[in-house]
């Protein structure tokens, strides 16, 4: 396998001794487990101890409902959600609709909002298909993913009796205890566990992300393959001038010491977007706290620099740029010539398109330099599971040592607490009444 590979020449930072060997310490942390929030380590070793019949089991019932159902309804919210959706949409066809016969079912997401629109639609939509269901929540009881399990177990249950339902609802929760838990071993569920020692945001190689791709048709152990050759690539074994997470940790860390605020991950490759999503998520969720942490932010490009590059090239200078390129696209298509070049582009005639887009990332990449933003680029082979996999590990494990670096807890998130606990208020549940009183009067 071709390696993923990071360059930091334009970023404007030489790394210090003293950098380098904090990153490799922030590293050794992760391995021995001294660190801050050392109880949610599970995803360190997680590639490489994924066994094959782990992989075979969440392949079968895969199987199973794919048998059951030509639209496969995935409920989940942030982490329980985004690592499927990043890795589904960067395998899928973005087309697929549009091909009259479809060989693999349909997933999609539901829970990850409270849009009455949305879950009306989705609602209407299935009538039209066999369906079935992945339920995904640790407690059972987080409110989004909660109500739309409610419809849509309903749904099921109301076609197909509750019997049959249990073939076609499958819940992936904790081991042991929690509302989902119960309500799956009472109704006879399929269940998958969610590793206590492996936090949401860092959940996509456990079955919150295998199942629901296994069913998509995705290739899992080939994107387990990918990640684990990336675990074994940034071990603490691994020189930090080799190790692309340490590095990636160490200069975006220290460019934040030097006022960059911000980060902007971007990709040419529009299939990679909700891997943008599910970075932002890993990043803002393990940085944002103590009044620290660099800002993650997103672009899809070319289609951005019609809009965010303006602000890129001459905005405030609290930015710097990060950009995942793709060595080699999958398919080939050739610009022809035309005989009256209206638009002035036989110039191009003979080029492929991915000729044309790498010369824009590499055109963009010194205009942005030349205009004071630091840049990183991360390449990857091309879009196949396996290179995606590596991707996915790359930035987690670069996640830890980052966190350690600016000195938080990178596996806890507090702040997220506050916003359900005025919802709650609001909405009258039972407990809450003091706090209702005291929301309500602020409103």
């Amino acid at each position: 396998m071709k390696r993923l590979k990071l360059d930091i020449a334009k970023s404007g930072i030489a790394l210090s001794a003293e950098m380098k060997a904090r990153a490799q310490a922030a590293n050794a942390l992760l391995e021995s487990g001294e660190g801050a929030g050392n109880d949610f380590l599970g995803w360190v070793h997680l590639p490489s101890s994924i066994s094959d019949a782990e992989i075979a089991a969440i392949e079968a019932t895969a199987a199973r409902l794919r048998s059951k159902a030509d639209l496969v309804i995935c409920i989940g919210i942030g982490g329980s959600y985004l690592g499927a959706k990043a890795v589904l949409e960067a395998m899928s066809d973005p087309f697929k609709l549009l091909h009259r016969e479809q060989q693999e079912p349909t997933v999609v997401f539901a829970g990850q909002n409270i849009s009455e629109d949305y879950i009306h639609a989705l609602m209407e939509a299935s009538k039209e298909h066999s369906i079935a269901a992945i339920v995904i929540s640790k407690s059972g009881t987080t409110t989004e993913p909660a109500i739309a399990f409610r419809l849509i177990k309903a749904e099921i249950e109301a076609r197909y009796g509750k019997q049959e339902a249990a073939q076609r609802i499958v819940a992936v929760t904790d081991k042991a205890r929690g509302a989902l838990k119960t309500l799956a071993t009472n109704e006879g569920y399929e269940t998958f566990v969610i590793p206590d020692d492996v936090g949401g945001r860092f959940s996509v190689l456990t079955p919150v992300g295998l199942l629901p791709l296994a069913v998509a048709g995705v290739d899992i152990a080939a994107l387990v393959r990918g990640a684990r050759q990336m675990e074994q690539a940034t071990g603490t074994d691994i020189p930090f001038d080799e190790n692309p997470s340490a590095i990636y940790a160490a200069t975006r860390n220290a460019l934040y010491a030097e006022g960059r605020k911000i980060e902007i991950l971007g990709s040419y490759e529009p299939r990679l977007q909700y891997v943008n999503e599910w970075w932002k998520q890993l990043y803002g969720e393990s940085e944002g706290k103590q009044g620290k942490g660099i800002f993650p932010a997103s672009v899809t490009l070319t289609a951005d620099l019609h809009s965010m590059g303006q602000y890129i090239q001459q905005g405030e200078r609290t930015l710097f740029e990060t950009i995942i390129s793709v060595a080699e696209p999958v398919a080939k298509v050739v610009i022809e010539a035309d005989k009256e070049n209206l638009d002035g582009l036989n110039f191009l005639a003979g080029k492929r398109i991915s000729e044309v887009n790498r010369m824009a990332e590499l055109g963009v990449q010194l205009a942005h330099v030349d205009g004071d933003v630091p840049n990183l680029r991360i390449e990857i082979p091309q879009i196949d599971a396996e290179s995606v996999g590596a991707l996915l590990y790359f930035f987690e494990r670069a996640c830890g040592i980052s966190g350690y670096l600016l000195g938080v807890n990178p596996f806890d998130q507090p702040g997220v607490e506050a916003y359900k606990k005025n919802m709650f208020a609001l909405l009258d549940k039972p407990g809450y009444e003091e706090e209702s009183k005291a929301i309500k009067a602020r409103l």
